[in-house]
């Protein structure tokens, strides 16, 4: 069984040069591990999801346009994860509020081509089913 991803767990983009963290608002009043937990509608870029340092990404219209200005040689940019979209999930059938838990093996997608996922659910002893 997956783990229970947690406020506080660390995520890793594809694109992006560092890792982040999610932050997770305790509206829905679930603890798992002594944290907040999270579901799959926690994926608000900048309230959920932190920036992942520098965007390599050509498909981010900043990156972009450096890189055009640099001629053709990559040139990363600050990345500001852009979501438009909800977790893809094993769809557990554990709900955290009114949505399903967001579990270790998720994936959150970024309009800019990037892959986010869960590196470190931030706890160890909660599972969902």
């Amino acid at each position: 069984m997956p783990l229970q991803a947690v406020a506080g767990a660390q995520l890793s983009c594809s694109f992006g040069v560092s890792p982040s963290v999610l932050s997770v608002l305790p509206v829905n009043r679930v603890v798992a591990g002594g944290a907040p937990a999270a579901n799959i509608g926690d994926s608000k870029p900048l309230i959920n999801i932190a920036p992942f340092g520098m965007c390599s990404s050509l498909a981010n219209p900043t990156v972009a346009a450096a890189t055009a200005a640099a001629l053709g040689i990559l040139t990363p940019m600050p990345c500001i994860p852009a979501t438009p979209a909800p977790w893809t999930s094993m769809a557990p059938r554990t709900l955290v509020g009114p949505m399903p838990a967001l579990v270790q093996g998720a994936q959150l997608m970024c309009a800019f081509g990037g892959v986010i996922q869960i590196l470190n659910p931030g706890q160890f002893t909660v599972q969902c089913s």
